[in-house]
């Protein structure tokens, strides 16, 4: 069996092991050229392959010439696609005689589009996955061929759950591959009615809403934390990064003033046996939101990162005051 793959990222990398280890013929893969100026906390497929000696191409325009041309010639059974970047037009689709299969980042129909990544965690899932799907001009609409889910945990981040999904395509890969590669491919509908769509999203999407509930907030920061740019606010006209956080519920019948910067923690005391003995809590800046507190536990500011008690130092001077 034949197949072209298109491919980046680490899935480009998953997909393409899969394939090899199942016996596929990949006489060609297409890739990107990769940015040097980017954060690039993801693997190379464009190294990966000529560590195997996979002829890769990385192309600014697969659908334009002379590309589909050398696709044909390439004479494949089947495309797969794994987290390659740009859109294939019909003409590249059409060439593979079995059809075009991608690997999504969510169990569609939900979360089709951009990001799904982060979208999940920004939403509040509890469960996501990944879909292998034929691919039509539509994105992310045509038929599934399989899924395999992946729980969420409350304190996953991009990151961490990026690293369950890509274990969940290898088992994915592993389960599908030996069917498909003797042409029975198993489809089912995908039912776009019953998803969702997301756009591709924007480090100015990071911005935090502070009449929003802490826990909202929380699922902000932990989309889009380390490697990705990070959720922020700002402080005396200079922008505030919140790297991590935790959420706190608030005492009952209290007001809450969104923004507000809280200090909590410091000198206390324990009563033991009928005497009080002194400890100390450490300290953290809690901010007040719609719903709850936000206990901030790594923040950058002026070039300067702090976590734990670090944090209360950095702000120092600040305690009441606000966040835009």
């Amino acid at each position: 069996m034949r197949a072209v793959v298109f491919g980046y990222h680490n899935m480009g990398i998953v997909g393409l092991r899969a394939l090899l280890s199942h016996g596929f013929e990949v006489p060609m893969v297409v890739s990107h050229e990769d940015d040097p100026v980017e954060n690039r906390w993801f693997g190379s497929v464009a190294e990966f392959c000529r560590s195997r000696g996979l002829p890769v191409f990385c192309p600014k325009d697969v659908n334009a010439a002379p590309w589909p041309s050398r696709l044909r010639e390439a004479a494949p059974d089947l495309i797969f696609s794994f987290y390659y970047r740009s859109m294939l037009k019909k003409e590249v689709l059409d060439i593979p005689r079995l059809g075009a299969l991608n690997l999504h980042g969510s169990l569609l129909p939900k979360y089709r589009g951009r990001a799904p990544v982060n979208w999940v965690l920004v939403k509040g899932e509890t469960e996501t996955g990944v879909t292998l799907h034929f691919m039509t001009e539509k994105p992310d609409a045509g038929d599934i061929v399989g899924q395999e889910a992946v729980p969420i945990a409350f304190d996953d981040t991009a990151l961490t759950l990026f690293r369950k999904m890509e274990g969940a395509a290898a088992r994915l890969l592993d389960g599908l591959l030996p069917r498909i590669a003797r042409g029975d491919i198993p489809r089912r509908p995908n039912d776009i009615a019953r998803g969702s769509y997301f756009g591709g999203r924007r480090p100015e999407d990071g911005r935090i809403d502070w009449s929003r509930p802490a826990v909202e907030i929380y699922n902000l920061v932990r989309a889009v934390t380390r490697p990705y740019p990070g959720a922020f606010t700002e402080l005396d006209g200079d922008p505030l990064t919140v790297w991590w956080a935790v959420p706190l519920p608030a005492p009952p019948g209290i007001t809450l003033s969104p923004g507000t910067i809280r200090m909590a923690g410091g000198p206390s005391f324990l009563m033991a046996g009928g005497c009080a003995a002194p400890v100390r809590v450490p300290r953290r800046p809690i901010v007040e939101t719609g719903d709850g507190f936000l206990q901030l536990e790594e923040i950058e500011w002026r070039s300067r990162t702090a976590r734990g008690e670090a944090v209360a130092g950095l702000l120092a001077g600040h305690a009441d005051g606000r966040f835009p």
